[in-house]
């Protein structure tokens, strides 16, 4: 591996020239190309393979050397399961990952150990991340004994240095983790991601488990030492703020794809898939010139789909107020639809339609429902809930006159049975009278 060291402007403001963009494109430090995490669901004796989570269902995207690539997306998108996928703490299940031109996806332990010391990874969680058995000192020097590497001075000074780097007592060298705050615990895992100066840093949500007083401490944190040490960041969240703060451009991830990735100025300023401008309306603006404004809340109806069954098509079309037939049937592409800024759906925000076709009889029945008034609408609703009522009503008399009628015409045939009985017995009756009369039929007896 290069230990080069290369020149590593401030926090870019988004905005990049084509001059920019073509030395850029050709510094590419990680590439992901149809990156997939299936976990398997499996059941009965035999364990059989029943189903699968779609965790990372096929993504793409690059980090340039020196930027900060901000992944944000809801709770169960597959933001941090992709995070321990380009840092191979979990293997893939279909994709590739190369870092600094070379496929890590398929290299061995052997392999991957001189790659960790370029790659390092910053953990969610700052009380689990810790073994609270072992000395800070211990901590932060773990990577040097693992790697092999003996730094200038010794361990103990490195570490000193480590954590007088992140704003941290280099005293403090032989305590144990439960003797810091949460936002000291943080910053004792930076200080190990650091110890083998790494050329890639992926921060799984660093914040998101402190307060908001030691938020901005350690976010301000990362930011200089990316200028300091030239690193280069993918730090995953879902606070939008936090995002916008650190990053150069941000990768919008929902259901396990990747549905915007753009510059930051471009999707703050004009996001072009729905779930982007959804999650946008969600932030509040700090502004007390618009405390009384209201402002454009989306409320997205229905919850996220499972991922063990996505939808057909585009996955947010059961959400979205724009879905057409188009979206329940086809996966949209990501694709550039402007310079930098990348979006996978067929009728984007901010931009001409995709799929125009699919969307006149949508625009007429919008058309229709805005001509009708409410009023209107709630008499034909009124109407149409009293003929059903009616009808019901009918249906129910019908089916009691149906009972009655079959009820009579059994009695009139019970009836009719009676009388023709009497009938025969009487006539019986007569025959026999008429023969005890008979003188002949007597004599003719005694004969």
């Amino acid at each position: 591996m290069s230990d080069e060291k290369v020149s590593i402007p401030a926090q870019s403001d988004g905005a990049t020239t084509s001059e920019d963009t073509a030395v850029a494109d050709g510094d590419i430090l990680l590439k992901v190309t149809g990156l997939q995490k299936h976990f398997p669901i499996r059941k009965g004796l035999l364990q059989r393979q029943v189903g699968a989570v779609r965790a990372v269902d096929g993504i793409d995207f690059e980090v340039r050397k020196g930027e900060t690539l901000g992944v944000v997306g809801e709770s169960g998108c597959g933001k941090s399961t992709m995070g321990r996928l380009i840092t191979r703490l979990l293997e893939p299940t279909a994709g590739k990952v190369e870092f600094e031109g070379t496929d890590i996806t398929h290299l061995g332990v052997g392999g991957m150990r001189s790659m960790r010391r370029d790659m390092q990874m910053i953990f969610q969680d700052p009380y689990g991340s810790l073994n609270p058995r072992h000395t800070v000192g211990t901590i932060v020097g773990a990577p040097f004994k693992l790697q092999g590497v003996e730094p200038e001075g010794g361990i103990k000074k490195e570490v000193q240095r480590l954590l007088s780097v992140v704003g941290l007592n280099p005293e403090h060298y032989n305590r144990y983790p439960h003797e810091f705050s949460g936002g000291q615990r943080q910053r004792i895992g930076i200080a190990r991601a650091l110890a083998l100066k790494p050329k890639l840093v992926v921060a799984d949500e660093p914040v998101s488990a402190l307060d908001v007083s030691i938020q901005a401490q350690v976010v301000n944190l990362l930011d200089d030492l990316q200028e300091e040490l030239g690193l280069t960041y993918v730090i995953i969240a879902h606070d939008l703020s936090v995002v916008r703060h650190v990053s150069d451009r941000i990768a919008v991830m929902y259901l396990g794809k990747v549905v915007e990735l753009a510059d930051r100025d471009s999707l703050y300023k004009a996001p072009m898939h729905p779930y982007t401008k959804a999650l946008m309306s969600a932030v509040p603006i700090p502004d007390p010139k618009r405390k009384n404004a209201k402002s454009e809340r989306i409320l997205l109806k229905g919850d996220v789909p499972s991922p063990i069954s996505p939808p057909s098509g585009c996955r947010f079309h059961t959400r979205c107020w724009k879905a057409t037939e188009i979206c329940r049937t086809t996966e949209p592409a990501l694709l550039e639809l402007k310079p930098g800024q990348r979006v996978a759906c067929h009728h984007p925000e901010n931009f001409e339609d995709q799929a125009p076709q699919d969307t006149v009889l949508l625009s007429a029945a919008k058309e229709a429902a805005e001509l009708v008034s409410d009023e209107v609408l709630a008499e034909s609703a009124e109407t149409s809930a009293a003929v059903a009522a009616e009808l019901a009503e009918a249906t129910s008399e019908d089916a009691a006159s149906g009972e009655t009628a079959s009820g009579e015409t059994a009695s009139e045939e019970t009836a009719a049975e009676e009388t023709a009985s009497e009938v025969a017995s009487s006539e019986e009756t007569a025959e026999a009278s008429a023969e005890a009369s008979d003188p002949d039929s007597q004599e003719s007896t005694d004969k």
